[in-house]
Formats: structure tokens, sequence, C-alpha cells
């Protein structure tokens, strides 16, 4: 799919060139090399990026995903996370194997910054070698976090976690939001 979207945008290219000159390939080359990894919209804003590869402390349990976050005033969003939560341990329950776990934490206008809401978002996966897709919706949100961990077929606390990661911080002049 990747050489085809390449060929079509290396067609787009020449066209250009040819109808428009050598200005129209300068602008098209550096449109096709913007990186989508964490990208502003248009909107001064709005952001929307993929985030991850994050691990559990072990490294047996992974997660990445997508962000969108939209706003409709200076303190007024909705925010779309989306991803896939794989469990990596292969090891039965006998053996000490554990599921995937991801959480996410969210923090609200109101609060001040790092105050983080008690209330988590979370997800557990017990498929040893495959994974499961999650999406969530928030909204008025300043800063989302994810962490991913290991947790027990039965547990409500999880073990092995990785670092709290930023998906969005309106904070960070690095999302794009601006007052």
């Amino acid at each position: 799919m990747r050489r085809s979207t390449r060929t079509v945008l290396g067609l787009a290219a020449a066209a250009a060139t040819i109808a428009v000159g050598v200005p129209a390939l300068s602008t098209a080359a550096s449109a096709s090399t913007h990186s989508t990894a964490s990208s502003a919209s248009s909107s001064s804003s709005d952001f929307d990026g993929y985030w991850g590869s994050y691990w559990s402390g072990n490294r047996l349990a992974r997660a990445n995903g997508y962000i969108d976050v939209n706003y409709t005033d200076d303190e007024s969003n909705r925010v779309r996370v989306t991803g896939k939560l794989w469990d990596l341990d292969r090891r039965t329950y006998g053996q000490g194997g554990k599921c995937a776990y991801i959480r996410f934490r969210v923090q609200s206008w109101e609060d001040e910054e790092n105050d983080w809401s008690s209330s988590y978002k979370s997800y557990k996966y017990c498929g040893g070698g495959s994974y499961k897709q999650f999406s969530f919706w928030r909204y008025d949100v300043a800063q989302v976090q994810a962490q991913v961990c290991q947790i027990g077929l039965y547990s409500k606390y999880p073990t092995r976690c990785g670092y709290w990661r930023d998906l969005y911080d309106a904070y960070d002049e690095d999302y794009g939001y601006e007052v």
C-alpha cells in the first residue's frame, strides 16, 4: 500500500511540476516529508497523532495507538483515544503468566497542571500473543497519559508497570495548543 501511495505522490508531484513549475515540486516534497508521528492540525489548538509503542516494565505487554483532540473553545475539547493492547506473555497462569493492562489518566482544565483525576480508564487483555483494540472519549481535557502494565487474571492490582507517558499535554508547546 505504501508503494502505491508513493507512486501516486510521485505522479502528483510530476504533474504539478509540469503544470506550475519548480515551486510546486518543492511544496509537494515538503508535504510528503511531513511526519505524522505527532502533528498539529490546521487549527492552532487541534491535535492528532500516533502514540507508542509503550511497554510494561518487563516488556511482556505493549500498547500503541492514535489520539485526536478537537477544540470547540479555548478550554473545551473532545479527545478520542484509540489503540491496541498486546499480551506478549505466552506462559500459562500456572507458570506465572499475566494479562496485558493499560490505564489512562486525564487532567481537566479546572485542575492545576499535573493534578490528575482519581478515576482511570483501563483495559485488560489476556490473549497470549495477540491483541485487543480499544477506544474511548473524554471532554474538556488538558492532559492525557498512559501506562502499560501486567495484571493477574483475577487481580485488581497491576504489576510490572512501565512509565507514565504523555499522549497529550496542552501545557507543552510541542502539542500545538495556543491560548
